[in-house]
């Protein structure tokens, strides 16, 4: 029996296993992992709020991305945990199709602001003399701003035209999350002017700014090789490399996902890769952007030894 999305009040996420060991094992994985990455993105927001030292355009972007991975992280992991030890894994339709924006916008934004964050590093190693006149705050803002109003206006597209679909018959999603691929799998008819619009969105909100990055990035190696391998070019281009390793993997995996005809999705497949975007990502990102860095090493010992002194 057909039935359509205005009859649809719930759906159920099967998440990753339906063995009772497992999903423990799982909650406890997921739990450390979220964890930490609550702590460390937590930890960059409060030391560049907090140091003068940090309030610099590369950390005003280390600022925004920190804050987008908290949000992003808190839009998958708590309903994952949930879902892991709890025997009613239902989410509404509305809860479903929040979700879903939430999670198209934070990840399209993601990717602009990760292009913006590149060609800012471009202009520091390339144009250091000129790097606070080039990236003016006023300038800074713009970017964070257009950042984020690109991604939510294109998730405003992609969940409209998702959730005014007809899905029929079964309302089990076989994912830990609301995604494309389930829900077009559970779509009565997927029409081609939706996938192109899948494609539209993925040229304009992904590729667009991996191309960016990429450039940017083969600039700085440029500028990084003329610098003939000192010490600080040495540590200039393991940053980046790192960067651009784990840039390729968060465009690679949506690419992946998402560039494939919908007569193609794989749901366990997809699941496993789209862990590593909408989980993984956002704890590895302090790792590599920040915590490495003397300056962050030096504002925690700063705001550590000024929290012993006030105690």
């Amino acid at each position: 029996m057909e039935r359509s999305n205005h009859t649809v009040t719930e759906f159920v996420l099967l998440g990753f296993t339906t063995d009772s060991v497992m999903q423990l094992v799982l909650f406890t994985v997921f739990l450390c992992v979220y964890s930490v990455t609550v702590v460390g993105n937590t930890t960059l927001v409060v030391l560049i709020c907090n140091d003068s030292w940090l309030h610099t355009p590369m950390y005003f972007f280390i600022w925004n991305l920190s804050f987008l991975d908290l949000w992003y992280s808190s839009v998958y992991t708590p309903k994952i945990l949930v879902t892991c030890i709890s025997e009613d894994k239902s989410i509404s339709f509305a809860g479903c199709a929040s979700q879903f924006f939430f999670s198209a916008g934070l990840a399209y934004s993601e990717c602009y602001l990760l292009a913006v964050m590149a060609y800012d590093r471009y202009v520091a190693i390339s144009k250091p003399l000129l790097y606070i006149q080039s990236m003016s705050r006023k300038l800074c803002i713009c970017l964070v701003v257009y950042s984020y109003t690109a991604g939510f206006v294109n998730a405003i597209i992609l969940t409209s035209n998702t959730f005014t679909m007809d899905f029929c018959g079964d309302n089990i999603i076989d994912d830990f999350f609301c995604d494309v691929p389930p829900l077009v799998k559970l779509a009565c008819d997927v029409k081609d002017s939706y996938q192109a619009m899948l494609y539209f969105l993925l040229a304009s909100n992904v590729i667009t700014p991996a191309v960016l990055i990429l450039a940017s990035y083969l600039f700085i190696i440029a500028a990084i090789l003329r610098i003939h391998f000192t010490q600080g070019g040495l540590k200039a281009f393991s940053t980046c490399s790192s960067c651009l390793i784990s840039v390729t993997l968060y465009c690679g995996s949506i690419l992946y996902i998402y560039s494939r005809p919908s007569s193609s999705y794989s749901l366990e497949r997809d699941k496993m890769v789209s862990t590593f975007y909408t989980v993984l990502f956002p704890m590895l990102n302090p790792m590599i952007y920040s915590l490495r860095n003397e300056d962050v090493k030096e504002a925690l010992k700063k705001f550590f030894s000024l929290t012993q002194s006030g105690v």
